[in-house]
């Protein structure tokens, strides 16, 4: 359902000037979905739908364009290595230390690896935790920290 719902909000944003998660999700009613504003946003984040700027002055939904191969990765590389001052893992756990107020941007690089044995990340002012699936994990991707530091 999820699936059908999305690549139907992506044909409803490529027809139609939807300015509103309210209008996207009327359209969506009207094609016979039944959704929530929350999930609406979910899906829009998910989906990477963005809002242009129309000839006319007014916004409207469209797909992100797509980047450059590497561009993102790389970008978030060079930001995690200015951010970071400090790793270290106990068990399952990884600790980062950034300069105050980039926890989150090193939070989104790790995120943007994708990386199956991470279980999750939360981000605060200057620490990023991670929960990783075992302590073998951890180890490593602070090995992988360093390396990508040096």
């Amino acid at each position: 359902m999820k699936t059908q719902r999305q690549a139907k909000i992506m044909e409803i944003i490529t027809a139609q000037n939807i300015e509103t998660q309210e209008q996207l999700l009327e359209a969506l009613q009207q094609s016979g979905f039944q959704s929530t504003q929350a999930t609406i946003s979910r899906d829009i984040k998910e989906l990477r739908i963005v809002k242009e700027l129309t000839p006319m002055g007014s916004y409207r939904y469209t797909a992100s364009a797509a980047e450059k191969p590497g561009t993102f990765s790389s970008r978030l590389n060079t930001i995690f290595r200015e951010c970071v001052t400090h790793y270290d893992c106990a068990q399952n756990m990884v600790v980062i230390k950034t300069m105050p107020g980039l926890a989150n941007a090193a939070g989104v690089a790790i995120d943007a690896m994708n990386m199956s044995v991470i279980l999750g990340t939360l981000a605060g002012d200057d620490t990023v935790f991670i929960v990783m699936r075992d302590a073998a994990a951890a180890a490593a991707f602070c090995a992988e920290i360093k390396k990508l530091l040096e």
